[in-house]
């Protein structure tokens, strides 16, 4: 759904997963707990026409997956999932060791380090949500503001706009030539802005 005007939504595009439960987009990726398929990857970077990038289920480990939650510690990015009756896995998704961790949107490649059954033969059927710890910076590198830190607060509805440039949603990218972004044609160089996760 293209949500530039809350109050009328507009759906795009349509991408069907059979027993899909949740998903969880960063990026230009989407990851979606797709039951007993695991967990599938859409490619997003065109949000009207997604594609599968991967469907990554540990070789039948993960068979029954009901959440996904993404998170980042240091520089690696994991995805936490709850496996329904597997119980609770993590999967590492960039590491820097990867050649384009550094880039705005590495594609993931999936590895399975760590599971845990729940005792009693319980189920694990959600992850909660961590705490969004991003920074807005501006073209230059400037951080212009802290989201989800002690003194911290939410942008309010008048600073809001900082995303939005003549009514239009401002862009990144990690192509410095990307006419896009700088309108090269015209040589008029657009601000932008990154939130980085």
């Amino acid at each position: 759904l293209e949500i530039l005007d809350p109050a009328n939504p507009r759906r795009i595009s349509r991408f069907p997963v059979p027993d899909a439960k949740n998903i969880y987009v960063a990026r230009t990726y989407a990851y979606i707990s797709a039951g007993e398929q695991g967990l599938i990857i859409l490619d997003v970077k065109n949000p009207s026409k997604p594609v599968i990038d991967q469907i990554y289920n540990a070789d039948g480990k993960i068979a029954d997956l009901h959440d996904v939650q993404l998170g980042i510690t240091n520089v690696s990015l994991f995805a936490y999932l709850a496996d329904g009756k597997h119980g609770f896995h993590v999967v590492q998704l960039t590491n820097a060791n990867m050649p384009d961790n550094n880039g705005f949107s590495p594609r993931p490649q999936p590895n399975l380090i760590a599971s845990y059954p729940l005792p009693h033969h319980g189920h694990a059927l959600a992850i909660s949500k961590g705490i969004d710890r991003d920074r807005a910076v501006d073209e230059s590198g400037n951080q212009i503001a802290v989201f989800g830190r002690i003194g911290a607060r939410p942008l309010n509805k008048n600073e809001q706009n900082i995303y939005l440039r003549n009514g239009i949603p401002w862009r990144v990218s990690n192509d410095p030539f990307d006419t896009r972004i700088f309108g090269l044609e015209a040589n008029a160089r657009i601000p932008v802005v990154e939130i980085i996760r």
